[in-house]
């Protein structure tokens, strides 16, 4: 991330029960231009907000709705315990940032900002592996077609995957892609150049 968000508009639900700390933690957000909400309930699946802050000294397991899968928001975690477990629990429900008790209004501009950027850090490289992923699980393909070429064309192996990736390279097509098409009859095989 190369710049730093502007919180102007965001929903920011604090999942906290009222006390201090959330009384300095509203009255920041709202100085950033944030439109924060309490509640001490679990978060909805359909109610996730632009960016959520947790307490990580009370929440427990269900506290928000993305328990083994990636956060639906950028999360902070509120923690005034040095408890290991207690940091364990804000790392598995996707908090990107702490920010000690009792709150300080210095700490809460550096918090989410970093919890953003940890949030768009974390949104690329699943992206990046899934796509990878789909590469990986197409691979067969790209042998079957390589192998067709070998055998209609009579060339090395080399040679038929140099054929291969000429063609996807002038079609501007994912290897993978254009073996599909080739396997499935659907493209033919490219000549021998």
């Amino acid at each position: 991330m190369r710049e730093t968000p502007n919180f102007t508009g965001w929903g920011v639900t604090i999942v906290h029960r009222e006390d201090s700390n959330t009384e300095r933690l509203v009255r920041q957000l709202r100085l950033l231009g944030a439109q924060p909400t309490l509640q001490w309930a679990p978060l909805g699946a359909a109610a996730v907000p632009d960016l959520v802050v947790v307490d990580a000294d009370q929440g427990w397991d269900d506290l928000l709705p993305w328990r083994e899968a990636q956060p639906g928001c950028p999360v902070v975690a509120l923690l005034g315990s040095e408890a290991p477990g207690r940091i364990a629990w804000a790392l598995e429900q996707g908090a990107g940032a702490i920010i000690a008790k009792p709150v300080a209004a210095s700490a809460v501009y550096p918090a989410l900002v970093m919890a953003v950027s940890i949030h768009q850090e974390r949104k690329t490289v699943a992206e990046r592996v899934k796509f990878l992923e789909e590469r990986v699980r197409l691979r067969p393909l790209v042998h079957a077609a390589v192998e067709q070429l070998m055998s209609v064309h009579a060339v090395n192996e080399e040679r038929a995957y140099a054929i291969l990736r000429d063609c996807a390279m002038r079609r501007r097509l994912p290897m993978e892609q254009l073996a599909a098409f080739i396997i499935g009859g659907a493209e033919p095989l490219p000549e021998v150049g």
